[in-house]
């Protein structure tokens, strides 16, 4: 068995014409953040959770990075590990309102209505108005806090629906 080993290998014990396919240095790089956004959008949210960790790894703590591994968690209904890295990336950029909208759907999750209601309302200001999402998120923090008993025999569910940009919104199950 050995001799077949060194059979194959040439004098400076390099495999002869065997080489597997090496690394191009110049080659494209996927990018981790948009990689995890598709597996998202797929409802992989373990996956997606892996990507991001990797862009972690490359970018650092940055608050995409925490705003995406937070919702990635939050699509696996690990609402502790969420919160966290939804805070912290509203901390770190008080001035996005993807990070906002997000934190907002958490909120939401756990039922806290009026913190969710004010969260909405900062991330719709810092929009300008302008994302359907946010405002369809806000509206049904606004309802909730009016009527937050569930009134109806049947339990209602939501789902996280991706509207672009790492943008979250709540959406009915039918």
């Amino acid at each position: 068995m050995v001799m077949a080993t060194v059979a194959s290998c040439d004098q400076l014990g390099q495999p002869n014409g065997l080489d597997a396919p090496g690394i191009d240095p110049d080659g494209q790089t996927s990018d981790n953040i948009a990689t995890g956004n598709r597996l998202m959008a797929a409802g992989e949210y373990e996956l997606a959770l892996q990507s991001f960790s990797r862009a972690a790894l490359e970018q650092g703590m940055t608050p995409q990075v925490l705003t995406s591994m937070g919702t990635a968690n939050l699509g696996l209904r690990r609402l502790g590990q969420a919160e966290p890295l939804l805070r912290r990336a509203v901390e770190d950029d008080t001035e996005w309102p993807v990070a906002w909208n997000n934190l907002g759907v958490l909120l939401m999750e756990q039922q806290k209505y009026p913190e969710a209601a004010q969260v909405f309302q900062r991330a719709f200001a810092l929009d300008n108005g302008e994302s359907d999402a946010i405002r369809d998120n806000l509206r049904l923090a606004l309802a909730k806090m009016e009527n937050p008993v569930n009134t109806t025999p049947q339990e209602q569910e939501y789902t996280l629906e991706q509207r672009g940009d790492g943008q979250f919104t709540l959406r009915k199950i039918q």
